[in-house]
């Protein structure tokens, strides 16, 4: 694969982005490469492209398809691995999004519900508790919407972005 200046700035800034959110630069690095590659490709041709150690590189690989972004298929002849990533821009979001909410969002609800639940029990000033259980309310109407759009058939889902926020013409304007 050939490193354009676009491509390169596509695989840096996929990292920055990886970094921030919460993987190794060189992991989202490594997925940048497998998402928008043409074919499949092998460790060996990864560590090439990108200049990275195999060990950094096979690390990676089991990093991102344990998180089920990126899957391994063999070659009949090659007894080396060739990985990809999700093709369908759909389906790599959603897997996005629902692996953030099982690492990062689902166990800050339950931490929450446990606590609140705690904060009754050992008489944490009403104020304190009360504002503890509006963070909870929040956050467990949030993840009900997200269950709930994210049971819909994909098509409907579809419908509903492409709608958007053209919703917004038809509320009431805030007055803030």
């Amino acid at each position: 694969m050939r490193l354009t200046q676009s491509v390169q700035d596509f695989i840096l800034h996929w990292g920055d982005m990886g970094a921030r959110w919460g993987t190794n630069r060189s992991v989202a690095q490594i997925h940048a490469l497998l998402h928008i590659s043409p074919e499949p490709m092998t460790a060996d041709e990864i560590c090439e492209v990108l200049n990275l150690a195999r060990s950094n590189v096979s690390n990676g690989l089991k990093e991102l398809q344990a998180l089920k972004l990126v899957t391994s298929q063999r070659k009949l002849g090659d007894r080396r691995d060739h990985f990809t990533s999700i093709r369908d821009m759909f389906d790599l979001t959603r897997t996005v999004i629902e692996s953030r909410r099982a690492r990062e969002y689902a166990p800050t609800v339950e931490a929450l519900q446990s606590v609140v639940g705690a904060a009754e029990a050992d008489g944490t000033e009403d104020a304190v508790r009360a504002r503890m259980a509006e963070t909870l309310e929040t956050m467990e109407m949030f993840d009900a919407w997200y269950k709930e759009v994210r049971d819909l058939p994909r098509g409907t889902q579809l419908a509903a972005l492409r709608l958007g926020a053209k919703i917004a013409r038809f509320l009431p304007k805030s007055k803030e």
